[in-house]
């Protein structure tokens, strides 16, 4: 393999590059947003009042 012309490295890195981007991307890609980040959440704060 030393005796590849470094045209053929560029197209090569740049083959392998391509799939991993793509793959990365349509990983992203597929996952489903939670319904449950659509709803809003109300946090029930008690407050004390300390008399020392």
């Amino acid at each position: 393999m030393p005796q590849m012309m470094p045209m053929e490295w560029t197209l090569l890195y740049i083959t392998f590059l391509m799939t991993f981007l793509m793959f990365n991307i349509m990983n992203y890609f597929a996952q489903t947003p939670n319904q449950e980040a659509k709803t809003k959440k109300n946090i029930q704060i008690n407050k004390i009042n300390w008399k020392w």
